[in-house]
């Protein structure tokens, strides 16, 4: 029986390898090229959050995981305007619709959301990731992750002042879900243009 590899087959195999190479390389490289990014020079800027609470995860989720719990919490009138409570594709609205966020994902006891692209404006992919972690059967932590490109604001100056407000206005927001959960009550908002804590979730 004549080998399958013989000789005269060994010495084309280079030429076919090649001829294979071209083919795919051919069928990969075919179709438009991608379009060019809007913001073809992003700074993604994480800014992760977190606080402990005297109260098991579950409990509380409960007290303050809705979706339009951030009323209670950062003291912003919400309305559910597309959608359900605590559902994906739940849309709220916060400040009469000055800010507009969708639910885009969730677990148990955890949310992520996005704002909507607004017209004029370059977008900045800002998300928002709420959660309640188990720590032990009596105790939790409240987690507060933001994720957003900050490369059109003018200068590193601007960026910082950015991400401490941010910060600051989040870190007053996990202070007072722990507040709520662990059964206490908040005092009033102030009025808006005062000099207490603005509430309500960053525009683009």
């Amino acid at each position: 029986m004549r080998p399958f590899f013989s000789r005269t087959r060994l010495r084309h195999l280079p030429a076919i390898a090649g001829l294979l190479v071209a083919i795919f390389s051919t069928a990969f490289a075919q179709g438009p090229a991608p379009a060019p990014l809007q913001t073809p020079n992003p700074r993604y800027v994480s800014i992760p959050l977190e606080i402990a609470v005297s109260r098991p995860a579950a409990e509380v989720w409960k007290r303050v995981g809705k979706y339009c719990d951030i009323e209670e919490w950062l003291q912003v009138p919400c309305v559910i305007t597309s959608g359900k409570d605590g559902e994906v594709g739940a849309v709220r609205s916060l400040r009469n619709g000055a800010v507009i966020e969708i639910l885009v994902a969730k677990t148990a006891m955890s949310y992520t959301y996005t704002q909507p692209v607004r017209e004029g404006l370059r977008y900045n992919l800002y998300h928002g990731t709420v959660e309640a972690v188990p720590v032990s059967a009596t105790t939790s932590k409240l987690v507060y992750t933001l994720v957003f490109d900050n490369s059109m604001l003018a200068d590193d100056a601007a960026r910082e002042r950015d991400k401490a407000q941010k910060t600051m206005q989040f870190t007053t927001a996990l202070e007072n879900m722990k507040i709520l959960a662990e059964g206490g009550t908040l005092p009033p908002a102030p009025p808006r243009g005062g000099g207490g804590q603005k509430g309500g979730a960053p525009k683009q």
